[in-house]
């Protein structure tokens, strides 16, 4: 697995959104783009971290940004949670953990001292020439977008 850093190409990829459009990372070549990879839909950091994005949709993007949202659940998980929540940004199912594997997110998580595979937390600022200018590793589920804001805003 691939570890990737700050300053390099981001893998571009193709998969389904919540409504089985396929979206690929090209798509969005000449726009800025918050790309996060979360565990789970509809658990309750994911679900803060989805609606921090989506309650400062508005400000990122009228900052340039196109959000992105990434996690092995399937199609119809995406659409109950896109539905449940009113988020208005896609979530890309990667059932077949392709892009979480490129991006060097499908880890070894270990709770209560069970060991199993799952997807990190982690938040990718890429720019409109696809290189990764920012990867947030400690993501604060309940300012998620402000987190990236204060980023925008001091570094980048």
């Amino acid at each position: 697995m691939t570890e990737l850093s700050e300053g390099q190409k981001a893998p571009d990829f193709t998969a389904n959104d919540q409504n089985g459009k396929s979206i690929s990372l090209s798509d969005f070549s000449g726009n800025d783009v918050i790309l996060y990879f979360y565990p789970k839909d509809d658990t309750p950091g994911c679900t803060a971290e989805a609606c921090s994005f989506r309650d400062n949709y508005q400000a990122l993007l009228g900052q340039g940004f196109q959000i992105l949202g990434v996690s092995t659940d399937d199609e119809k998980s995406h659409q109950k949670f896109v539905t449940k929540y009113s988020l208005p940004f896609p979530l890309i199912s990667d059932t077949d953990k392709k892009i979480v594997e490129a991006y060097g997110v499908w880890i070894e998580k270990n709770m209560y001292g069970k060991k199993y595979m799952g997807v990190a937390r982690k938040t990718f600022i890429i720019d409109k020439n696809g290189m990764i200018k920012k990867i947030i590793s400690k993501v604060d589920t309940n300012n998620s977008s402000q987190q990236v804001l204060d980023l925008l805003s001091t570094h980048l």
